[in-house]
């Protein structure tokens, strides 16, 4: 069986019933993060702009966790914006699944008056269709333009999305090959609005494939794996597996094997393990801005590719900069919301320590990590003439082999519902979601 019609196979039968409570618990985890996220954001620029310029009337689905409604298409399209607004969702399959993943199914999930159940397995169908054509492909996307958000995205969307319609084999498979047509996302959009706009329309395309293939609209079967299809278009350098079946789909999981990885910060995943070695340091070391003679900072080519913003002056531009991400660990001990802010990131000494650092790179890559080094690590040269240097980290915080602790968890979500103003208790919410499984889909979205 081609790999179009095998995932399409694999997506009509996923039942509920046949999801592993590991899987289900990565997935409400996935939704937790997410969620919290997209409330965090719904005040930013650009889902603020989309939802001014769309208009949305009334409609079947939620619209930022008010009591505003739109079409499920727009509200996936401006959810997933406002979720991936401020960098903050988690990370995994070289990409952003839960913040593509999650918007797409809430919104067609209300419209279609799906259950929790049924979300949790949509999740996993898009998670694992996601996870099977990345792992075709040894090449790093991100080196060749492409945001592998958008692209691996609007795919996994349709897969969600397919699922919660229950679609037949053949409708399944003729809305990934729809998707693939949908995906798009260009690296060199990142440190602007149009980086989470990337997220939204790969959602909104998700609901929009499933829906046209529920109704009959036609695409070729074999789009995935076709010499002039997807894999073959966005693959890097031309080192794909476009022929072999997949193995083992609904049996060996991907996303037991993946996981998710949780962002403590709201920055790009890729300043991670060097902003937790810098806050250790500093810590440790009561290290002050004024101690700072010079900094540099050791990651691969790929990450300092991507960290683009040398000199950013704005909170959007600052979560592309590993210069801002060390001039923060110091000057505040932390990168967060409040510090991703235009005011924060232009203040002297912030200013003064992203002018100290210089970056050097590494081609020796970590092979469970595409794009990484083995560990990130800086060296702080002090005024005094002595030096210091952080440890060498591999795997950051809230990483699936790293995880955040069960109440670290709640305390982002806590501080996302705090930002975006949530009208619903940050403890009443996360405990719906928790539970999520035994409600319909309008009760986990209720403002009330």
């Amino acid at each position: 069986m081609s790999l179009t019609r095998a995932l399409g196979q694999f997506v009509a039968d996923l039942s509920p019933d046949g999801v592993p409570e590991e899987a289900a618990r990565i997935a409400r985890m996935g939704f937790i993060d997410c969620i919290g996220v997209l409330i965090a954001g719904r005040h930013e620029d650009a889902p603020r702009l989309l939802q001014d310029t769309l208009d949305p009337g009334p409609g079947s689905s939620s619209l930022l966790f008010t009591d505003r409604t739109a079409s499920a298409a727009d509200a996936a399209l401006i959810n997933g914006t406002a979720a991936h607004a401020l960098d903050f969702d988690d990370v995994a399959l070289r990409g952003h699944p839960s913040t593509v993943l999650v918007p797409a199914i809430l919104a067609e999930a209300e419209a279609l008056g799906a259950s929790g159940r049924d979300m949790v397995a949509a999740y996993l169908a898009g998670y694992e269709t996601w996870a099977e054509l990345v792992g075709r492909d040894r090449g790093f996307h991100h080196g060749k333009g492409w945001h592998p958000t958008g692209i691996f995205g609007a795919i996994g969307a349709a897969a969600a999305c397919a699922s919660l319609r229950r679609l037949d084999p053949v409708r399944a498979a003729t809305a990934l090959a729809l998707g693939a047509s949908q995906s798009a996302g260009l690296m060199a959009n990142f440190g602007t609005m149009t980086k989470p706009f990337h997220a939204g329309r790969s959602a909104q395309s998700g609901v929009i494939a499933a829906r046209l293939a529920a109704a009959g609209f036609t695409a070729n079967l074999d789009a995935l794996e076709h010499p002039q299809g997807y894999l073959a278009a966005v693959s890097p350098a031309g080192d794909v597996n476009r022929e072999t079946p997949p193995a083992r789909l609904g049996d060996d999981w991907h996303v037991l094997k993946t996981g998710l990885n949780i962002k403590k910060y709201p920055a790009c995943y890729c300043t991670h393990r060097a902003i937790d070695g810098m806050i250790d340091l500093a810590r440790a070391e009561r290290l002050r801005a004024a101690d700072v003679e010079g900094i540099t900072v050791h990651l691969s080519e790929n990450y300092a590719t991507i960290l683009r913003n040398h000199r950013p002056e704005t909170g959007l531009a600052a979560k592309f900069s590993i210069e801002f991400a060390l001039a923060s660990s110091i000057v505040a001990n932390r990168v967060g919301l409040t510090e991703l802010t235009d005011d924060f990131v232009r203040g002297s000494d912030v200013q003064a320590l992203i002018r100290s650092v210089t970056v050097e790179t590494t081609s020796a890559y970590d092979p469970d990590q595409p794009g990484a080094a083995l560990a990130d690590w800086s060296r702080v040269q002090l005024k005094s003439g002595g030096s210091l240097e952080t440890e060498h980290v591999a795997r950051a915080r809230g990483h699936a082999d790293n995880p955040l602790r069960d109440e670290e968890l709640f305390a982002k979500f806590e501080n996302c519902l705090e930002a975006g103003r949530s009208v619903v208790a940050p403890a009443v919410l996360f405990d719906r979601l928790q539970r999520m499984d035994g409600a319909p889909a309008r009760a986990i979205t209720a403002i009330h």
